[in-house]
């Protein structure tokens, strides 16, 4: 009997007793969907982890941290501007630096007439807007004169209107522009609204951004909190990095109290732990498929029960024990396939699902679909051996007896 005719006798066999089939195959669907599921959410959120930190720019951050013997030698270290702009200028003079993403953030109280709420404040240079981008959704965002002027302007995120404005969730975005708000008790516009982040990692928080300079105004600081790089490609970030962090070490007299921090380094660190967290997760939802494989034995015991006399028939006409064995493993096998295929359309709808609402990109691999029918295939013959092995080892004579 060739495999087509097993396969097609496989079909039968199933179609004839349809409910039997259904709940058998239930524990394959829901073990292949499950492991499908999990891999493919695990995949998109530390692609998305990633992309927080690295971001697609391929930047380097500078960071500030005196030695623990320079603290002790002069407590007031800690107090002092990390980064100024003369600091800037210097890292843009290096060869291999394409741009240089200064920002400067407060945490404070802003105030629109009697209401006021707690907001993060960030000044932004003009190459922020270049290297990390800021979508508006209404309005207009920073522009060069902005930066060059210092004006009182402001993009905020939608968020504010809710806590500003008492009947602000009935607003448009649009309806915030124009208004002027009080930071430190200086007046800024609004001049954009910020486009919202439909994602799961938005946490909501009232954000304001301004100029750099008019930051440095409203709060009378000239520091600059957070410094990263932009290279002129991803192979000179590193020396870039490099680069700046000595010549600010020089410049300032200290001992390495500038370094560098590849926030690519960081996602790769992230990357294996979620990686780790989701072959954990998958392995205990793949327990599901061992249970599944259970039944399928279970179920196929059964066959081979019910279709004794069957087997005595074929085999008092010629048909040997391999092909008996062969015969039961394509059941197995089939019963398997199709329950490993309605899984994998089960996980990767329900993959693509949550990947809408948290907002990011699904990531359902071809690599993980394949491998989770192959794997689907595997515990058919692992578990259909058994009860195909007894099949095939069926004494013909007591078999044509069997009633």
């Amino acid at each position: 009997m060739s495999v087509l005719e097993n396969v097609k006798m496989a079909f039968s066999s199933l179609f004839a007793h349809k409910m039997r089939s259904i709940l058998t195959m239930l524990g394959i669907i829901i073990g292949v969907g499950s492991v499908i599921a999990v891999v493919a959410i695990g995949q998109g959120g530390e692609a998305v982890l990633k992309s927080m930190f690295s971001g697609e720019s391929n930047t380097v951050e500078l960071y500030y941290m005196p030695s623990d013997e320079e603290i002790e030698a002069n407590p007031s270290l800690l107090y002092e501007d990390a980064f100024t702009q003369a600091d800037i200028d210097v890292i843009e003079s290096i060869p291999e630096v394409e741009k240089v993403v200064a920002t400067s953030t407060e945490s404070t109280s802003v105030r629109y007439q009697q209401e006021a709420t707690e907001s993060m404040v960030t000044g932004v240079n003009q190459a922020y807007l270049d290297v990390q981008g800021l979508e508006v959704d209404a309005g207009r965002n920073l522009l060069a004169s902005d930066f060059l002027g210092g004006s009182r302007a402001a993009v905020v995120s939608e968020s504010i209107k809710d806590e500003l404005l008492e009947d602000g969730e009935d607003l448009e975005a649009n309806e915030l522009l124009g208004m002027i708000i009080y930071m430190n008790n200086q007046p800024v516009e609004i001049v954009g609204v910020q486009e919202a982040e439909d994602s799961f990692f938005d946490l909501g928080m009232n954000m304001v951004y301004v100029p750099i300079k008019t930051w440095q105004s409203v709060f009378a600081d000239t520091s600059i909190t957070e410094v990263s790089i932009k290279a002129e490609g991803p192979d000179e970030l590193e020396i870039a990095g490099e680069k700046a962090a000595d010549m600010l070490n020089q410049l300032h007299e200290k001992d390495d109290a500038y370094q560098i921090l590849n926030m690519e380094e960081i996602a790769d660190g992230i990357g294996k732990v979620t990686r780790i967290m989701t072959i954990i997760i998958s392995s205990i939802a793949g327990v599901s498929l061992l249970v599944g494989g259970i039944g399928v034995m279970n179920i196929m015991l059964v066959s081979v029960t019910e279709r004794t006399r069957e087997i005595g028939v074929r085999m008092s006409l010629g048909a040997t024990r391999g092909q008996i064995l062969f015969q039961f493993l394509i059941e197995a096998m089939t019963l398997t396939l199709v329950g490993g295929l309605i899984g994998m359309a089960l996980g990767s709808g329900t993959a693509l699902i949550v990947s809408h609402f948290a907002g990011w990109q699904p990531l359902v691999s071809l690599p993980v679909i394949i491998g989770g029918i192959l794997f689907s295939m595997l515990i058919g013959i692992i578990f259909g051996l058994l009860p195909a092995n007894k099949a095939s080892r069926l004494d013909p004579i007591e078999s044509l007896r069997y009633e």
